[in-house]
């Protein structure tokens, strides 16, 4: 693996690791699926395959902030809002 994609993939990682702090189910399940998904993977040399991956990932990390900022969005709206009408 070159070298600037492995910054990616570290960086990818460190993102992926600190967005699953607030995950629904736990950062413990959060951090073990991520770990599983990078280990199985892990002895990946093609740089295209690799560019696809980290872009898989990116796209999670897209919906990791969707998932996040809706359920802000509910709780805001359920404080400040009358639920009956």
């Amino acid at each position: 693996m070159a070298n600037n994609l492995r910054g990616e993939v570290i960086r990818l990682y460190k993102t992926m690791l600190y967005l699953g702090r607030e995950y629904p189910k736990g950062a413990a399940y959060f951090r073990g699926r991520l770990k599983a998904a990078f280990l199985k993977n892990k002895d990946l040399t093609d740089p295209e395959q690799i560019k696809k991956l980290v872009a898989r990932g990116d796209f999670v990390i897209k919906e990791l902030e969707a998932l996040y900022f809706l359920r802000k969005y509910r709780a805001m709206k359920k404080r400040y809002y009358d639920p009956e009408k």
